[in-house]
């Protein structure tokens, strides 16, 4: 019991990661419908300049708390700029150009951005891992059993409340700022119809790049809480990432933002419960089954809603 409790514990963790990146996917779709493949290029973008701002604020796990929460939010800000002007930059390259295109054409676009982004930060920052020490430490007991196999003491530490009270703070903000604003109407309008939008006097243009500016802002945050989680970050971190974010989203039902946090989780659960109890190599097998198992007899998704084709 107290094993499962831990990697419980863990595996809620990497599946709030995974949300974060995941509500960026959904949120493209469910506008243009179309899926930005770059976007774990810009989680990976998040990554490395948090990296670097870290080494440039010199901070550390001995620096004190207030030093720390301050440095951090500074951190966090620059980031979340910085992805921004590359996910706009994306949306103005690779996808205004081709919205009336054939739908392969975005994607092939995005394809393309990914691998730019990903060779632009491998020569400027060259290809090794680039660790540091843990910034956000201290850890809470929460169980502990002892027998004559040894002691096992169930744990949460402080950088994993973090990232889950953050995630769900930030789910819960964007799905208001969906539901109950102007920004929010205005994007279901261009999701339902961008051109009876742009009638009734939507910009639409406008409305898409925010979406961009928006998803990266996510994808930055979980860059930073990534490198903090695990202490290091490449250029190649995005890929792998961001393909796991898109099987959350579409196993949530892609264009729900509450879909997108549950396939984050059920994929990080998956990985982690799989890794703990059978053979590590294969956990990425047992997700994209779960996958494969879920839109067979749910092509929509968890929370998905089923298409209604438009006459």
């Amino acid at each position: 019991m107290e094993y499962f409790l831990q990697q419980l514990i863990n595996g809620l963790t990497l599946g709030s990661i995974y949300g974060l990146i995941a509500i960026g996917y959904t949120m493209v779709y469910g506008i243009i419908g179309m899926i930005n493949f770059a976007h774990g290029d810009v989680f990976m973008i998040g990554s490395v300049v948090s990296f670097i701002l870290v080494l440039s604020l010199g901070l550390t796990g001995g620096s004190g708390p207030f030093l720390i929460i301050l440095s951090l939010a500074l951190v966090v800000v620059i980031a979340m700029l910085i992805a921004s002007v590359y996910n706009w930059t994306i949306e103005r390259v690779a996808y205004k150009p081709l919205r009336g295109s054939f739908r392969l054409a975005p994607l092939i676009s995005a394809i393309g951005m990914s691998i730019v982004l990903q060779e632009f930060v491998r020569i400027a920052q060259e290809g090794r891992p680039k660790p540091i020490q843990a910034i956000v430490t201290g850890k809470y007991e929460l169980l502990e059993r002892v027998n004559d196999q040894g002691q096992f003491i169930v744990t949460i530490s402080n950088m994993q409340i973090l990232i889950i009270v953050c995630t769900v703070a930030l789910m819960a903000a964007f799905t208001t700022i969906i539901n109950r604003t102007s920004l929010g109407r205005a994007q279901r309008a261009c999701e339902q119809d961008q051109k009876m939008a742009s009638l009734l006097g939507i910009d639409v243009d406008r409305t898409i790049s925010i979406t961009f500016i928006m998803g990266a802002c996510l994808a930055a945050f979980a860059g930073l809480m990534f490198f903090m989680y695990y202490n290091v970050t490449d250029f190649f971190v995005g890929f792998l990432a961001g393909i796991k974010a898109f099987t959350a989203a579409v196993l949530g039902g892609i264009g729900s933002i509450p879909g997108a946090m549950l396939g984050g989780m059920v994929i990080g659960l998956v990985e982690v419960f799989w890794s703990a109890y059978f053979s590590v190599e294969y956990k990425d097998v047992a997700a994209f089954t779960i996958l494969a198992m879920v839109l067979i007899f749910m092509p929509q998704g968890l929370l998905g809603k089923p298409e209604v084709e438009k006459v």
